[in-house]
This record gives C-alpha cells, structure tokens and sequence, in this order.
C-alpha cells in the first residue's frame, strides 16, 4: 500500500507550476485592465490544481493498466510500481476531477453559463490524453493539448472569469505560459523516447526523434522572453521578467548537452521554475500598470 508521501510524489509536484503560472499571468492580465477579483482568482487557482492533479493520476491509471509504465527511468508511478491499485489511482483522479468540477460550477455561475462547455473540454481532455480506445497522447497531440489547456485556456478563461472579457495582453500571456508548459511535456516525452517507443506510445518526441525534440525545447523556452517585449507595451516592468532568463538556460542545460534518462529529470523541474517565475514577475508588473 502506497503511503501519504508516495501518493504525493504520485500526484507529481514538479508539475504545479503549470497550473499555477497560467492563473497567475490570467489574474495580472484581469488587474492590468482593472479587472482583479481576488475571489474568483483563488477559486481559479483551486481549479487548476485539482485538474493537473487528477489528470496526473489519471495518467498514472491509464498508463498504468496499459504497461506503458513497467519500465521507468522517471519520478515514481504508483500503478506502473504496484504500489496502488488501478482501482485506487483512478478514484483518486476522479475526485480530484470532481473538485474541479465543483469549483468550475461557481464560477460559470457566477459568470457566463457557456463555460460550462469550456469545462466539459477540460475534462474530456484530462481523461482522455491516455485514457480511452484511442488516447491523443499515444498519437502526438499532448503537447498541443498543454498548449491549449493550461496556456490558453487556462490563462484566458482567468482573465475572463475576473474582468468578463480577455485582451490582447492576455492572449500574449497565454501563448507564453502555454510554451512553457509544453516545454515541461516535451522534456518528459524526451526522457521517456526510448520506452514509449517500446510500448507503441507515440508521443510527438517518438515522432520528431530526439534531435529535433531538443530543439523544440529550445524554441518553446524562448518564446516567452521574446513575448516581454510585445508585453511592454502594456507595461514596462515586465521586462524585469528577464530575471528568468538564466533559469530557462540552465533548465535547457540537460536537453542541450544530450542528457538522456534520469539525467533529463532536473530540465523538468527546471522549466517549471523558471515559468513560475516569469509568470510571477509577469503578473506583478502587469498589475502595477
């Protein structure tokens, strides 16, 4: 039986700042034209985190009962280890689906009742990235799916729920965070080539192969600071974002130098902080104006 740190470990922290980022680049972009509603932006962040959180173990089961997880060389899977039922690690991917749900209920409530269609999205596609007949991240679409999920829905629906309506400035926001937050899976997808390719799983690494998977990193990385200076027209202090810049590199360091393995697990940890901290630089200056 799984204990209460492997469940943790399971649930994978490295990932939170992609949940955590696009709320907050979304609630700066809502504040940047008088928008913030400091209410609506914690239940957005409850929100995001119960969803790549369940989506985490919802991985983790489909993965799982699938074998594509028998050999790792990557953080802890509590169904490819055996240390959880599948029975145990799906239950826990649908409750914390549910609380997202919950919580995305208020806020379509509270604002427009089509939201309830963008969730609907949401969950499917939390499922059904390795769930199902016929999971799209077996086929290559994960990390469009990131892209879309926690860049440009993620940050754009924050701005709407805030100020009920999304800008320009958001948008450059949401095509930021959503690099990054592929930049995260395709480091992932890099690791794990040589084992998706032995399970039949198909990822867009499998299909690129390793040399171009590296420089997609490299070019996803880079599109945020290059946003800065499209963002600086709302605000000159979000240039201050640059601070990020040695933490990108040093993320990329293990993708550049041909690092394979275990040896690609700290560009993940990496790329998470230096978007976290783009977005808190980001979200900061945009609010001051």
């Amino acid at each position: 039986m799984a204990t209460a740190a492997q469940w943790i470990e399971g649930a994978r922290p490295r990932t939170l700042p992609n949940a955590i980022a696009p709320v907050l680049a979304g609630t700066g972009a809502a504040a940047s034209i008088d928008g913030f509603v400091w209410w609506k932006a914690v239940l957005c962040l409850l929100l995001s985190v119960a969803l790549i959180i369940g989506v985490n173990y919802a991985n983790d089961y489909s993965d799982g009962i699938r074998g594509t997880d028998d050999e790792r060389v990557g953080p802890l899977r509590l169904v490819g280890s055996k240390l959880a039922s599948p029975a145990a690690v799906r239950n826990a991917a649908i409750a914390c689906l549910t609380v997202g749900a919950a919580v995305g209920l208020v806020l379509v409530f509270t604002t427009a009742w089509w939201l309830i269609l963008v969730g609907a999205a949401c969950l499917a596609g939390a499922w059904f990235y390795t769930g199902g007949r016929n999971p799209y991240g077996y086929s290559g679409f994960g990390e469009i799916a990131v892209f879309v999920f926690f860049g440009l829905v993620a940050v754009l629906g924050t701005e709407f729920v805030q100020a009920g309506r999304v800008d320009w400035a958001g948008l450059v926001c949401a095509v930021s965070v959503g690099a990054f937050s592929s930049a995260v899976l395709v480091t992932n997808n890099l690791r794990d080539i040589p084992t998706d390719t032995e399970s039949g799983k198909l990822t867009l690494a499998v299909r690129l192969g390793d040399a171009r998977t590296r420089t997609l990193h490299q070019v996803l990385i880079l599109i945020p600071f290059l946003a800065l200076a499209l963002l600086a027209w709302r605000s000159p202090w979000t240039l201050a974002a640059l601070v990020a810049l040695p933490l990108a590199v040093k993320a990329n360091e293990p993708v550049r130098t041909g690092k394979n393995g275990p040896g690609l697990i700290p560009a993940l940890a990496g790329t998470g902080q230096a978007m976290l901290v783009w977005s808190i630089v980001v979200a900061a200056a945009l609010a001051i104006g």
